[in-house]
């Protein structure tokens, strides 16, 4: 599997959704925005039902832990999930595929691939190599360089240690290289 990063650049990031609605759809576009914004890994975002969500909050067992996430759903992500039920009241999953061919076949989420393709298509645009873990690495990057609290982004992104949060986040030797040339006492 290829290695895919987090956006750094916060006009990159803004661009993003925009050219996933023109490249691709607007169902990828609010992938990608509730994405970045409840840092799921991709296969516990796209199986989110409505009824995991209720009174603001997103609760659901995460599928590679086995934990419950206990999450509020903050004001783009609950209107998100508000303009997704409101055109698709008898849906099921939040991001729910729309292209079945076939009426009698099983409702089911947009596929991973589906998703990884059209990022990876607005990557290639912009230049930057991403893929379906970039939201969730990008919501923790943008966290820990507004707090430097590395503890607290891993407890967001629910890892068990640090050291996986800061190769996760893209926290490269470069990055602390700089730290010690920046910072003079």
């Amino acid at each position: 599997m290829q290695e895919v990063e987090a956006v750094r650049d916060e006009n990159i990031l803004k661009s993003i959704p925009v050219l996933l609605s023109k490249h691709s759809t607007q169902q990828m576009a609010d992938v990608w925005e509730f994405g970045i914004n409840m840092a799921l890994r991709i296969s516990d975002l796209l199986g989110i039902r409505y009824s995991d969500i209720k009174d603001g909050r997103l609760t659901m067992v995460e599928s590679k832990t086995g934990k419950v996430a206990d999450i509020p759903l903050n004001a783009k992500a609950l209107a998100i999930t508000k303009s997704i039920m409101k055109e698709y009241p008898e849906g099921e999953f939040l991001f729910q595929s729309r292209n079945s061919r076939n009426i009698s076949t099983r409702i089911k989420p947009l596929s991973r691939q589906s998703v990884a393709k059209a990022f990876k298509d607005v990557g290639e645009i912009i230049g930057v190599k991403l893929g379906t873990h970039s939201m969730r690495k990008t919501r923790g990057r943008f966290l820990y360089a507004k707090t430097n609290d590395i503890a607290r982004v891993s407890k967001m992104l629910r890892h068990s240690s640090t050291g996986v949060t800061l190769k996760y986040i893209g926290i490269t030797k470069s990055d602390i290289d700089a730290d010690f040339n920046e910072m003079v006492l």
